[in-house]
């Protein structure tokens, strides 16, 4: 597909937007967290390669599912990817505020969800009651194709500025740590799919960026926030996103390859270490965060974007 000199909605970039959001929730809590409590707790730093990636779903069975015959992880990714592929060519009429538009048939909500915040190895109630009025003022959400993907649109379906198309799956079968297959008995299967982890995923370059839509390169976000420093190295050495445990459950009818339905569940855990917040000084955070696609969007969903089917 040709690229297209469409300029998308998103102005910093969904992805840069999300991380920043988080950020700034941090460096909130963690002012908080000091005038309630300012006692320094030790918080014992994790060791590189530490960390064991684990299968959070079943094995895959070899055999026969909705008529497809699956024999490998490889076949059951590669079909993947052909009814990704055969569905980001499908679009439909939508209204965008006003605006006719011709989006991808298929489209998803996004959103973004803390599942746990830690400063200086604590949870604070004070700072979890804050979290979600936080999120909700900073945090809206926009029509996706399905993901990896920036818009709803096709022709402006490219990440990092325009360099990267997502019309189409670059998932490898050598990206994917677990999965497997369904079947459903009414013509349709059930696919779910876990790619292995990853240390600050990038866009389309490593096994969560060809599956979800990573955060990308935080060192430019993390330098706009004027008010936070270290106090020992920089952001590349205090600032850790390690992507884990996601999965993405995909339901196709295997007459036509349409996928019917999607639920993409991005697990990423951020470390921020010796942070210094303008009178605040050497002070660590740990988040859980869930990103979550689901397909098809609501109207309801929709509706409150500004966009209408039709």
């Amino acid at each position: 597909m040709a690229k297209a000199k469409v300029k998308a909605k998103s102005g910093l970039g969904t992805l840069n937007k999300i991380l920043f959001i988080i950020l700034i929730i941090l460096l909130i809590a963690t002012v908080v967290i000091v005038i309630v409590s300012p006692a320094k707790v030790p918080v014992k730093e994790e060791v590189q390669g530490e960390f064991e990636d684990v299968a959070v779903i079943d094995e895959f069975t070899p055999g026969t599912y909705g008529g497809v015959e699956f024999a490998s992880v490889d076949d059951v990714v590669n079909y993947y990817v052909e009814c990704f592929n055969y569905n980001k060519t499908l679009t439909a009429p939508y209204t965008d505020n006003g605006e006719k538009k011709n989006y991808y048939k298929l489209l998803g909500d996004e959103k973004l969800n803390v599942t746990e915040l830690l400063i200086e190895g604590k949870s604070n109630a004070t700072i979890n009651s804050l979290v979600p009025g936080i999120m909700g003022g900073l945090f809206s959400g926009h029509a996706k194709g399905l993901p990896p993907a920036a818009e709803a649109d096709p022709l402006t379906d490219f990440r990092d500025d325009g360099t990267i198309p997502q019309q189409e799956s670059h998932l490898l079968p050598e990206d994917v740590l677990a999965c497997n297959v369904v079947d459903n008995g009414d013509g349709t299967i059930t696919i779910t799919i876990q790619p292995k982890y990853a240390i600050l995923s990038m866009a389309d370059q490593d096994s969560q960026g060809r599956f979800f839509n990573v955060l990308g390169d935080i060192t430019g976000t993390v330098a706009q926030i004027s008010v936070l420093s270290f106090s020992t190295g920089d952001a590349n050495d205090n600032v850790k996103v390690r992507y884990a445990g996601g999965t993405g459950t995909i339901t196709v009818d295997t007459a036509s390859k349409e996928i019917t339905a999607a639920d993409y569940v991005m697990k990423v855990h951020l470390d921020v270490t010796h942070a210094n917040v303008t009178v605040i000084k050497d002070k660590s955070a740990t988040m859980e965060l869930e990103y979550t696609n689901h397909f098809p969007a609501s109207d309801e969903w929709l509706a409150e974007t500004g966009v209408t089917r039709g």
